[in-house]
């Protein structure tokens, strides 16, 4: 079975301090209404694993999901950013959480970055590589609604993107269609490979909450 078609919903929580105490995870994240939720669902091949809202921003808390039977070895949902209906209480709580998850949480093995391949790199998108990246950990980008681009413009805009990063082997960048499920064999061997590191010594595994 592919790695990510066994995910099932474990927890979910919104304070650092009820994070899992164990395993190793990998985050997904991105802007409100980059196809996120969808890039999940597609897959774990299951319609309705992530909930697709059509209020972006309503995900507010960060989802937990294992793969299969290895319940150490996990998914990480992390809330839509950027929306600017939110309330600005609201906005502030989840870019402290954010901030703090991706910057601070030493059971996160690898950041797959959701991005609109009409408008990669907002603002918004490099604040969490700004976040993340000094943690030295690998962040693999995903262009998603890729069938909306013609053959042409997604070309430009995959290498648009890796140009960004092409002195940085930390990032690496990929086209991604919710719609016509293109994408998932070549996520699924990044995301896999993370995991098949050898995992950091468990005495070293601590929240720092």
């Amino acid at each position: 079975m592919s790695l990510f078609r066994g995910l099932k919903f474990l927890t979910t929580v919104n304070d650092l301090r009820t994070l899992p105490l164990d395993g190793r995870e990998v985050a997904f994240a991105g802007r409100s209404n980059a196809g996120k939720s969808s890039a999940i669902n597609t897959l774990a091949n299951h319609t309705r694993l992530a909930y697709v809202s059509k209020t972006p921003g309503r995900t507010q808390h960060i989802n937990y999901f294992t793969f299969g039977s290895d319940e150490l070895k996990r998914l990480v949902d992390l809330p839509g950013y950027g929306y600017a209906e939110v309330p600005a209480a609201v906005r502030a709580h989840w870019e402290g959480l954010l901030g703090r998850y991706l910057k601070e949480r030493d059971h996160l093995i690898g950041l797959v970055l959701i991005m609109d391949s009409r408008r990669p790199l907002t603002e918004l998108d490099r604040r969490m590589l700004d976040w993340f990246l000094p943690t030295g950990k690998p962040v693999h980008c995903l262009l998603t609604k890729s069938d909306k681009l013609s053959n042409q413009e997604r070309t430009n805009a995959l290498r648009s993107v890796q140009k960004e990063f092409a002195n940085n082997p930390q990032v690496t960048v990929q086209l991604f269609s919710s719609l016509k499920k293109q994408g998932v064999e070549e996520t699924e061997k990044v995301v896999g490979a993370w995991f098949a590191e050898p995992a950091a010594d468990s005495a070293e595994l601590t929240n720092g909450e």
